[in-house]
C-alpha cells in the first residue's frame, strides 16, 4: 500500500490532489449547451496534468436539452416514483489516447503527487511509468471482489495504436457508495471502436438514466376556483392550460464511444391530495388525466358553481383558521431511445407542490 494511494472519501479526495481547487463538474447544463470539464481540464491548455488530477466524478459525458426547456420560468428536479430506482454509481469512459497519457505523466513526474488511476486509487509518477511505459504489471484494487486480479503492463503507453486508455467514473454525490468500488480496474487500453467487455462499461441505457438524472420540469402550479379561499361543500375546479406542460428531451452523449441517448418526459396525470380526509376529489383517484391537447381538467366558468368538475376537490369540514396543504404533482413518464435503435422506459417520475386552502363555512342570515 506503501505505492499506492487509496482515498476513502470525497472529503479526503478534494484535500489530497496537490492542494487543486479544481471544481467538480456539474451535470446540469444551460438549454442549448453541453456541459464541459473546467477549462484547465478541456483539451486546450494543461488537459493532460489537470486529467490525472481530476474528480472521481468528472464524467465527460456531454448533456444537450433538445426540447422542452426554454431557460424561462421555474424549473424544478424530477423524483424517480420509485425509490428503490437510481441511475448507475460508477461505469467506465474513455480518457486518454496514448499520447495524452505519456504527456500527463510526464507532468506528474514534473510537478510531483498522486493522480488518479480509477475513481479511488491515485499513484505516484514513478508507478505510471512502471505500468503504462516499462510494461510491469499492476493490481486491480477492488473492494467488493473476493479476488483481487492483475492487470498486465503496457510498452511506451501504447503509442502508434488506435484506441483509448479508459477510466472508472462515480456518479456525482455518490463517491462514498460502497457500490462505487465496483468499478476497481486500473486505467486499461480499449481500442478503437471496441467497448470494453465488462458489467460496468457504459451503455445507451447507463446514458439514458445519465439524462434522467439532469431532468428538469416545470414547477407544478395548478389554477384554482374558487383560489385561495374556498366554501364548505362548493366544489373547488382545478385545471392547467395547455402549453403548461410539455414533453422533456435529454440527450446524453459519451464522445469516442459512439454512444448516445435521448430521454423524453412526458407528462401524463395530475394527482391531488386535498390535505385533510374530510374532503373529496373529482375523479375519487385524484388523479386528473392530461387532455389531447396538453391541458388538464377543464376551466371554471360562470355558472358551474354547483356542477361537479372533472378535475377538483369538495372540502367538507372548515379548514378553522389553519389552512388546508393542497398537494398538486404532475406524472411524467419517461422512455428513452439511443445507439443502434435501443430503447425502453424508466421508472414514472413526478414533482410535487404544495398551496395553501383555507376553507370557510358559509355563511346566512336568519330572520
Amino acid at each position: 500500500m506503501s505505492r499506492h494511494v487509496l482515498y476513502w472519501s470525497s472529503a479526503a479526495l478534494s484535500a489530497t490532489l496537490l492542494g487543486s481547487t479544481a471544481p467538480a463538474a456539474h451535470a446540469n447544463g444551460t438549454p442549448g449547451n453541453t456541459t464541459s470539464p473546467p477549462a484547465d481540464q478541456s483539451p486546450e491548455g494543461n488537459r493532460h496534468g489537470r486529467t490525472l488530477l481530476a474528480s472521481v466524478s468528472q464524467s465527460r459525458i456531454q448533456v444537450t436539452y433538445p426540447d422542452g426547456r426554454t431557460g424561462s420560468g421555474s424549473m424544478e428536479d424530477l423524483t424517480s416514483v420509485d425509490p428503490n430506482w437510481e441511475p448507475p454509481v460508477c461505469w467506465y469512459e474513455p480518457v486518454f489516447t496514448p499520447e495524452e497519457l505519456k504527456a500527463a505523466v510526464a507532468d506528474l513526474k514534473k510537478n510531483g503527487g498522486s493522480g488518479a488511476v480509477n475513481a479511488h486509487e491515485f499513484w505516484t509518477s514513478g508507478i505510471f511509468v512502471k505500468h503504462y511505459e516499462e510494461g510491469k504489471e499492476q493490481d486491480n484494487f477492488d473492494l467488493n471482489s473476493s479476488k483481487n486480479t492483475m492487470a498486465k503492463g503496457y510498452k511506451d503507453y501504447n503509442t502508434g495504436k488506435d484506441g483509448m486508455f479508459w477510466r472508472s467514473v462515480v456518479r456525482d454525490g455518490h463517491e462514498d457508495d460502497t457500490e462505487a468500488w465496483d468499478c476497481g480496474r486500473v486505467m486499461f487500453w480499449q481500442d478503437a471502436g471496441t467497448i470494453p467487455d465488462d458489467p460496468h462499461a457504459p451503455t445507451p441505457e447507463t446514458l439514458a438514466a445519465y439524462a434522467y438524472d439532469q431532468i428538469d420540469v416545470p414547477k407544478t402550479e395548478v389554477e384554482l376556483k374558487p383560489q385561495t379561499n374556498s366554501k364548505v361543500n362548493l366544489p373547488t375546479w382545478v385545471w392547467l392550460d395547455n402549453g403548461t406542460f410539455k414533453d422533456v428531451k435529454v440527450r446524453a452523449e459519451l464522445p469516442n464511444t459512439g454512444l448516445w441517448a435521448e430521454t423524453t418526459a412526458k407528462p401524463v396525470a395530475l394527482h391531488l391530495e386535498p390535505g385533510t380526509a374530510d374532503a373529496e376529489t373529482f375523479p375519487a383517484s385524484g388523479d386528473c388525466e392530461i387532455n389531447a391537447d396538453g391541458s388538464i381538467g377543464t376551466p371554471y366558468t360562470k355558472g358551474k358553481a354547483d356542477q361537479t368538475p372533472p378535475c377538483g376537490i369538495r372540502y367538507l369540514r372548515a379548514s378553522g383558521g389553519k389552512p388546508y396543504q393542497l398537494k398538486a404533482s404532475i406524472t411524467w413518464k419517461i422512455s428513452w431511445e439511443g445507439t443502434g435503435g435501443t430503447q425502453g422506459d424508466l421508472p414514472d417520475g413526478t414533482f410535487e407542490t404544495t398551496q395553501d386552502m383555507d376553507v370557510q363555512e358559509i355563511q346566512s342570515i336568519n330572520r
